[in-house]
C-alpha cells in the first residue's frame, strides 16, 4: 500500500504520492567513500519508507549498533581471519535480558582492519556465524572520526573539559564533524541492509553515534530506536559550549527512548532540551517524557550492570585460585588497598597516590603494613595528556616508594601492563579496600566487580584461609563524580580534589570494625547481584517497547532538512488545517463567526513587541467589516489596552481578560460578567506575586481589572518554572477561602475570578444567535494555550446540538501539534495569519442579504 509517511511535504500537499517497493534495498558491504559524507547528503532512495505493511517476519528481534562488534579477530599463521565473540563486551553480555525467542544482530566496527578485497568474505562469514554485520571505515574517515571528533571533542567536553586552549581538547574542527557524520551515515546503510522496520527494535549505544538516529528516522519514520549513553551527560553551560550542540539535540530526539546513567545526566540533557531547544518535559506515572513534534520522547535512567555469572565463572578457574595464593603470600603481613583505573586524565590516579603518600606522612604507623596497588590499565584514546598523565603518575609512585620504601616492601605497586582478566580477578579477591577517584566517569563498574569478587567461593575461601561460614566483608572509597556513586549507598563517597578527604577515607576504611565492612558488604551484594546486566537490558527493552506501542496509531511524516530532520506524528483525528479547505468552506456559506486569540497566536510567543502589526490590523478589518461574518478577538489583556490597540478596527468585537468584560464593537460600550463583582481577594495574592518577583530577576507582574499575571518569560526557564510551582502552591493555599482559580500558562501564573474563560464568549454567542434564529453555519476558533481549551470546548460540544445549522463548518484550531480538544492545528503564527487573509480576501463581493446585524450582545 502507499505510505502515508513522507519526508518531501510539497508532496504531501500537491497529492503526488510516490510508490514504493515491498523489496528492501540492499545497501553494499563496502563503503566506497573516500572522501567525506555531506551532512545534508541524500540519495534518491531515501525517501521515508512505510510501516503501515503487516509484519513478515514471525518473532521479535533487535538489532544492537555500537561503535565495536563483540567480536574478537585472530589470523591464523596461513594468514585467515578467525573470530570468536569477545566475552567482556556489554554488546555480547546485554543478550541475558533478553527473551529466549528474540534473535539479536549486531553492528559495529571491527578491532582490526581488514584488507578491501577479504571484506565481503569476512561479512559473509560474520553474518552466518555470529549474526554480526561489520561496518567498514576507511581508515583516513575512522582516525578523524574516533580519534578525532570522538576522542577530542565530544570525549573531554562529556568529561567537562572545555577547549580553553588547544591542548585541551582542541578547537571544534568542521573536517573532524563530517567525518563523525559520514561514519554515522556508513552504520545507517548497514543498519538498512538487515532491518525490518515494521518488526525490528535498533539499539543504539553511546557517542560515537549520537546522529544515527535522525538518518534512521529519515530513512523509516516508525522505526522502533532506543539510545543508550555510557557516558556522562554535561551541564548545560558545559553542553553549550559546542557548535553542533542543537544538532546533536535534535538527533537524538529522533529516538523513541533515550537511556542514562544517572539522573543527574538525565537532568542536564533535559536542561539543555529546555535551554536550547525550548522543550519541555512531564513526568506521568513515573516515566519522564519529551513532547517533540507529536512524538513523545522518554527518557530512561537505570546504571548498568555487570555480568555476575561470569565473574563467578572465573571466580571458580583453577588459574585464578593460583594467583589468589601467589598474591596472599606476597602481601601476607599487609592489608592491601586496590585502584584500578584506565591511564587517562579523568580517572584520577595522581590524586590518588598524593592521598597515599599523605596518609604515610600523617599514619607512621602504616608504613610497611598497607600497600597500595594500582593497575593502570591502557588508555583507549591517545595523545599529549595521555602521556603527561603516565610520566605524572611513574614520577609520583617513584617519588612515594622513595621515601617510604624499604627491602622488601613497596608503599606503591605500579601495575602499567596489561593483565589477564583473572589476574584482575585475583586483586580484587585480596584487596582490603577498593578506590576509586575518578574526577568525571561516566559509569565506572570496578565497584561492582569488587563486591562479586569479594563474595568469593569456597575454593577461594580455603585458599585464603577464611571460615566459609563467617560474612563477608568489603569497603569502598568512591568519587562522588562517578555514575555507580548513587547506587552504592554503603560507600566512603569523596570529592577527589580534597586530599586531605581522600587521606581520611582510606584511614577509616582499615580501620572501621568488621562488623561494619560486613553490613555494608552485603547492602552492596545484595543490591549488584539483584541488579545486573541482564536486568539492565532486560528493563530498557520493555520501556522501548511501551516507547514505540503508540506507532501504529499515528500518522506520521518527517520534515527539515539534513540534522533538522524531524518527524511529525499525530492522532489520527487531529491533522492540519488546509487553507483551501477552509477557504472553499468559507465561500459557500452565509452566517459566520471567527473567534480568534491574541498573544500566541496573532503575535508570536515570546516577541519583544506584542502590539498589532499593520497586516494584523487590515485582516481583522476586513474579516470584521464583511456583513456576514461576527469577528471577535478574544484576549486575557485588559480592556484599556485592547481598546488602544483595535481602535480603527470599527465592527470587531473585543473580549477582554478572558471574556470578562465584553464589546461587540466599537460603537457600544463594555459589558461586564455578572459572575463575579468581588476583588478583595487581589490584596492577599498582589503581595505573594510581588515577594517571587523580587526573587526572581527578569519576572513581572501585569495587573488587570479582574485579574493578576506573575510572568517569568524573561527569566532563567529552570529557575523560573521552580519558582511558578513554589508560587502557585503559595496562592492556592492562602487563597482557599476564595472564588478564584490559580492557573499556568505559557511562562506565567494567573490568578483571576472561578468561572471566567474564553468559553463564556462562545457560550454567549451561540445561545444569542439561537435565541435570535439565526443559527450560525459556520463557526472558526483559533488559539494556542490552555485557555483556549475552553473556547475548543463549547464549540465542538454544540456540533450536534440546536445552537449551530445542522450543516454547519467548525474549525477548531490550535497553533503547534500538543495534545488539544481542536481538531485542527497550524503550525506558527505566520501560518495563522495567512490563513485568515485567504479567508479576508475570498469573499469579498458576496451579497449582504439574509444576514446577521453586528451587535448581537
Amino acid at each position: 500500500m502507499v505510505s502515508r509517511s513522507y519526508s518531501n511535504l510539497l508532496d504531501l500537499a500537491s497529492g503526488n504520492f510516490h510508490s514504493f517497493s515491498r523489496e528492501k534495498k540492499r545497501f553494499p558491504r563496502v563503503a566506497t567513500v573516500t572522501g567525506v559524507l555531506s551532512e545534508l547528503d541524500d540519495d534518491t532512495n531515501s525517501n521515508s519508507v512505510c510501516s503501515d505493511a503487516p509484519s513478515s517476519v514471525a518473532q521479535d528481534r533487535i538489532i544492537i549498533v555500537g561503535n565495536q562488534l563483540p567480536i574478537k579477530s585472530h589470523r591464523t599463521s596461513s594468514g585467515k581471519l578467525t573470530f570468536t565473540w569477545d566475552n567482556d563486551s556489554l554488546l555480547l553480555q546485554l543478550k541475558d535480558g533478553m527473551r529466549e525467542d528474540m534473535e539479536v544482530v549486531y553492528i559495529g566496527c571491527l578491532k582490526d582492519q581488514v584488507d578491501p578485497s577479504e571484506q565481503d568474505d569476512v561479512a559473509q562469514r560474520l553474518l552466518e556465524n555470529f549474526k554480526c554485520v561489520p561496518a567498514y571505515i576507511p581508515p583516513e574517515i575512522f582516525t578523524k572520526y574516533y580519534h578525532g571528533f570522538c576522542k577530542q571533542h565530544l570525549w573531554p567536553l562529556f568529561h567537562y573539559m572545555l577547549p580553553l586552549n588547544p591542548d585541551l581538547g582542541g578547537r571544534f574542527d568542521r573536517s573532524l564533524w563530517q567525518a563523525y557524520l559520514s561514519v554515522n551515515k556508513i552504520f545507517a546503510d548497514k543498519v538498512m541492509e538487515v532491518i525490518s522496520p515494521d518488526d525490528d527494535f535498533v539499539w543504539v549505544h553511546d557517542y560515537h553515534l549520537m546522529v544515527l538516529p535522525t538518518f534512521l528516522r529519515k530513512r523509516f519514520n516508525r522505526v522502533k530506536l532506543g539510545f543508550f549513553l555510557h557516558s556522562p551527560f554535561p551541564s548545560s553551560e558545559i553542553y553549550r559550549t559546542l557548535p553542533v550542540r542543537n544538532e546533536l539535540l535534535r538527533a537524538l530526539l529522533n529516538a523513541d527512548l533515550i537511556g542514562f546513567h544517572t539522573f543527574d545526566y538525565a537532568r542536564h540533557f533535559l536542561s539543555c532540551c529546555s535551554r536550547m531547544l525550548g522543550l519541555s518535559y512531564q513526568s506521568k506515572r513515573g516515566t519522564i517524557g519529551l513532547e517533540y513534534y507529536g512524538r513523545t520522547v522518554s527518557i530512561k535512567i537505570l546504571p548498568v550492570g555487570i555480568h555476575t555469572s561470569q565473574l563467578q565463572s572465573i571466580l571458580n578457574l583453577p588459574e585464578t585460585q593460583t594467583k589468589v595464593a601467589d598474591l596472599r603470600d606476597q602481601f601476607s603481613d599487609q592489608k592491601v588497598l586496590l585502584g584500578v583505573d584506565d591511564m587517562d586524565i579523568f580517572k584520577g590516579i595522581s590524586l590518588k597516590l598524593l592521598a597515599m603518600e599523605q596518609l604515610l606522612q600523617q599514619h607512621p604507623e602504616k608504613r610497611g603494613r598497607v600497600v597500595l596497588v594500582q593497575i593502570a590499565n591502557p588508555a583507549r584514546g591517545r595523545g599529549k595528556d595521555v602521556q603527561e598523565v603516565r610520566s605524572e603518575t611513574l614520577a609520583t609512585v617513584k617519588r612515594i616508594n622513595d621515601a617510604f620504601g624499604r627491602p622488601g616492601y613497596q608503599p606503591v605497586v605500579l601495575i602499567d601492563e596489561p593483565l589477564q582478566f583473572y589476574e584482575r580477578i585475583a586483586y580484587y579477591v585480596v584487596a582490603e579496600c577498593c578506590l576509586v577517584t575518578a574526577v568525571r566517569d561516566g559509569m565506572n563498574l570496578i565497584p561492582y566487580e569488587y563486591i562479586i569478587c569479594r563474595q568469593a567461593n569456597p575454593k577461594l575461601n580455603e585458599t585464603l584461609g577464611l571460615d566459609p561460614s563467617a560474612a563477608k566483608k568489603s569497603m569502598l572509597v568512591v568519587s562522588e563524580f562517578i555514575g555507580c556513586s548513587p547506587s552504592l549507598s554503603g560507600a566512603i563517597r569523596v570529592n577527589p580534589w580534597n586530599i586531605d578527604a581522600v587521606t581520611e577515607a582510606m584511614d577509616y576504611a582499615l580501620i572501621v570494625s568488621e562488623a561494619e565492612k560486613q553490613m555494608r558488604h552485603e547492602k552492596h551484594h545484595k543490591y549488584v547481584s539483584t541488579h545486573d546486566v541482564a536486568y539492565w537490558s532486560r528493563s530498557f527493552i520493555q520501556d522501548l517497547e511501551r516507547a514505540c506501542a503508540e506507532h501504529v496509531r499515528k500518522r506520521c511524516w518527517g520534515i527539515g532538512f539534513g540534522l533538522g530532520f524531524r518527524v511529525v506524528a499525530l492522532d489520527p483525528s487531529f491533522k492540519k488545517l488546509s487553507i483551501e479547505h477552509i477557504v472553499s468552506a468559507y465561500k459557500r456559506t452565509k452566517k459566520r463567526a471567527v473567534l480568534v486569540d491574541y498573544d500566541g497566536t496573532m503575535v508570536q510567543p515570546g516577541s519583544i513587541r506584542t502590539t498589532p502589526s499593520i497586516q494584523t490590523i487590515e485582516t481583522l478589518n476586513k474579516l470584521s467589516s464583511d456583513p456576514k461574518n461576527i469577528v471577535y478577538l478574544i484576549s486575557g489583556k485588559d480592556r484599556k489596552t485592547l481598546t488602544e490597540w483595535f481602535s480603527s478596527c470599527g465592527d470587531l468585537g473585543l473580549a477582554a481578560e478572558h471574556g470578562y468584560f465584553i464589546r461587540p464593537n466599537d460603537g457600544t460600550e463594555w459589558e461586564t460578567s455578572s459572575l463575579v463583582s468581588a476583588f478583595e481577594w487581589k490584596q492577599i495574592a498582589e503581595p505573594v506575586m510581588r515577594l517571587y518577583t523580587e526573587t526572581t530577576d527578569g519576572s513581572t507582574i501585569e495587573t488587570k481589572e479582574t485579574a493578576l499575571v506573575w510572568n517569568y518569560q524573561f527569566a532563567d526557564p529552570d529557575f523560573g518554572s521552580c519558582q511558578a510551582k513554589e508560587l502557585m502552591e503559595h496562592l492556592e493555599s492562602v487563597l482557599t477561602n476564595d472564588p478564584v482559580s490559580v492557573k499556568t500558562g505559557q511562562q506565567l501564573v494567573e490568578v483571576k475570578p472561578q468561572g471566567v474563560n474564553k468559553g463564556l464568549v462562545a457560550e454567549r454567542l451561540l445561545t444569542t444567535m439561537q435565541e435570535q434564529g439565526k443559527l450560525l453555519d459556520f463557526i472558526l476558533c483559533v488559539g494556542d494555550d490552555r485557555s483556549d481549551e475552553d473556547m475548543f470546548e463549547v464549540i465542538m460540544g454544540a456540533k450536534d446540538g440546536p445552537a449551530l445549522s445542522p450543516v454547519a463548518e467548525i474549525f477548531a484550531c490550535t497553533v503547534g501539534q500538543k495534545p488539544s480538544k481542536a481538531k485542527y492545528y497550524l503550525d506558527d503564527t505566520a501560518e495563522i495569519i495567512r490563513m485568515l487573509e485567504g479567508l479576508a480576501t475570498s469573499d469579498q463581493t458576496a451579497s449582504t442579504a439574509d444576514v446577521p446585524t453586528k451587535d448581537i450582545f
